[in-house]
């Protein structure tokens, strides 16, 4: 490989390399402008999902597209390095047995790339040059340190799913007993604990989203558990609460509850492109739309 090809392929593999590192940086402490990659990759999946027929595609977007993120940072990764190790296959690197054929140090290389970052280790290929004998170890630290992190971001998600579902099914129970057509009288407000209650779960839950923007991709079949349904049934409780002018209690916690859903409703239009022209409700119903679910 002459001086300049061997220039041309270290600095593609260092920038894709980079590259990785920087989304997967980005995703793990919450950065979604900066991890554009990964961003993009989810919300094409959604988009995708969202032109199949009926709902079990969306069903299958939130899993699925953490998995490509995943496999996304591992191929950038493995192919990242082995444009490193290119430019010194087969010369710079011990091999346990010959080359078979000429031509064939590409996929050594990526072989030899994807065994380091996954740890493996088998010893058939070795590097030799003192500087690869640093940069392959490197490899394998960065390839440790992704499993970690990814397994860490993939238990982190799953509370916040749970705290979602159990925030959407109690507005689901409150709007039920609310309604129910055994009581004939008008709906009484709800004790001020309970806005209280809803406002802090519901701040718990916007900042859950800010975290693991990938959590608005998960969908829910079933419209108890579905938060994008209950939005709008929140909004009205809040909306009654706050017309309690005679109830000092209930009206500024009501208040409250309505700040608080504003709040959510402006991160979700800034953050999944929602609407961001119209007023809360509007995007509470865009919420709704975009998770294929109606209010029940």
């Amino acid at each position: 490989m002459n001086p300049a090809a061997m220039v041309l392929s270290t600095a593609g593999g260092v920038g894709l390399i980079g590259l990785a590192l920087l989304d997967a940086f980005a995703t793990f402490f919450s950065h979604v402008k900066r991890g554009a990659l990964s961003h993009a990759l989810v919300r094409a999946m959604w988009s995708t999902c969202h032109r199949l027929p009926g709902t079990g595609a969306l069903r299958l977007a939130g899993p699925v597209s953490v998995l490509i993120v995943l496999a996304s940072w591992v191929v950038m990764l493995t192919i990242g390095w082995a444009l490193v190790y290119w430019p010194w296959m087969p010369g710079g690197f011990l091999h346990t047995v010959e080359l078979d054929a000429p031509g064939s140090s590409l996929h050594d290389s990526l072989y030899f790339s994807l065994v380091t970052l996954a740890t493996l280790g088998y010893g058939d290929i070795s590097p030799l040059s003192g500087w690869l004998r640093v940069v392959a170890p490197l490899e394998s630290l960065l390839g440790l340190g992704l499993l970690t992190g990814s397994v860490s971001w993939l238990l982190s998600i799953f509370p916040v799913l749970s705290r979602r579902r159990a925030l959407a099914y109690e507005i689901r129970l409150l709007e039920e007993a609310r309604t129910d057509p055994d009581d004939p009288g008008p709906p009484s407000p709800l004790p001020s604990s309970v806005y209280a209650d809803l406002t802090s779960r519901l701040v718990a839950s916007e900042r859950d989203l800010v975290t693991f923007p990938i959590t608005y991709y998960f969908h829910d079949d079933d419209i108890r558990f579905a938060l994008p349904a209950a939005m709008e049934h929140l909004l009205e409780l809040a909306e009654e609460a706050r017309r309690e002018v005679s109830l000092s209690e209930v009206h500024f916690h009501g208040g409250l509850l309505l700040r608080a859903i504003d709040d959510f409703a402006a991160s979700l239009a800034e953050r999944f492109h929602l609407s961001n022209r119209g007023s809360t409700r509007e995007v509470l119903e865009a919420y709704a739309r975009d998770h294929a679910t109606g209010v029940g």
